[in-house]
């Protein structure tokens, strides 16, 4: 998990692998690390867990604000969504130190919601890059006359990464702040400026790389997207309205495992 101060190999490993490792590193890498806490950390250590919980709570909450202001600060289009994600991953590590079953079921599925989306966000990155031979968002602008089914679909997927109401992230968003405050009122609160950074950071990017004058079609040979690539494209944007209109499959099947870990931690005299 990129937690902050552990985070600095993340944005550096994004840059250097090609998409599909970009994809698969946000996508199931980075939820092996939530997957250790939740199936290591909680039930075989349960006295520390909870006793170091505030400590994992603050560090979440610093992370979910750091990797927004960092992100904010890019102009490289993966570093930006690098930096998003140490950003979103302090929800899941939030969520799952509150220790009440709102916040872990929060986490749990924003586990699945942040592979949805920043996987998808790298595959739009890596279809650009195709495309440009180029990250630098400075380089970018207008796309939306010259590829604009691109820039729909990229629309859809930065809406989802700012947890729009309707979107996959919302709902997991929704639950770990709900857990975070009834846990801690204060780094609740502080995760809620992550959130708004989140929205400052990914509109900001959206502007300047596909509205305004069509810089990148003069610049560049820009084709939409084809068949090949709308085939990788759809089965995630339907994941993200899926989960977002109706979350109520998903949690059903999150709610027994996180409320069976809760009465580990309650049975050995130290959960909530």
């Amino acid at each position: 998990v990129p937690m902050v101060p552990f985070h600095t190999w993340l944005p550096d490993a994004h840059v250097q692998a090609p998409t599909a490792g970009s994809i698969i590193l946000a996508g199931v890498l980075l939820k092996m690390g939530a997957y250790g806490f939740l199936r290591f950390s909680l039930p075989m250590l349960p006295e520390a867990s909870v006793y170091y919980s505030t400590l994992m709570m603050a560090l979440s909450a610093l992370a979910i604000v750091y990797g927004g202001l960092l992100a904010l600060a890019q102009d490289d289009l993966k570093k930006l969504v690098a930096y998003s994600s140490i950003s979103h991953m302090g929800f899941v590590t939030l969520g799952i130190f509150a220790l009440n079953p709102l916040g872990l079921q929060g986490s749990i599925l924003q586990m699945f919601n942040h592979g949805v989306t920043t996987g998808a966000l790298f595959l739009f990155v890596g279809l650009i890059y195709e495309r440009t031979h180029t990250r630098s968002i400075a380089d970018y602008g207008g796309l939306m006359k010259v590829a604009p089914v691109y820039t729909g679909f990229l629309a859809l997927f930065v809406l989802s990464s700012m947890a729009l109401p309707g979107t996959n992230a919302f709902v997991g968003e929704l639950l770990v702040l709900s857990g975070g405050f009834a846990a801690n009122l204060a780094l609740g609160a502080i995760a809620v400026l992550g959130a708004l950074l989140g929205a400052a950071y990914l509109l900001g990017m959206y502007r300047r790389v596909a509205l305004g004058p069509a810089n990148v079609g003069a610049r560049f040979k820009v084709r939409d997207v084809n068949g090949r690539e709308m085939a990788a494209i759809l089965p995630l944007a339907v994941f993200v309205l899926w989960v977002g209109l109706y979350p109520k499959p998903f949690l059903a099947i999150i709610d027994s495992s996180a409320m069976h870990l809760l009465q580990q931690l309650h049975d050995k005299g130290s959960g909530p």
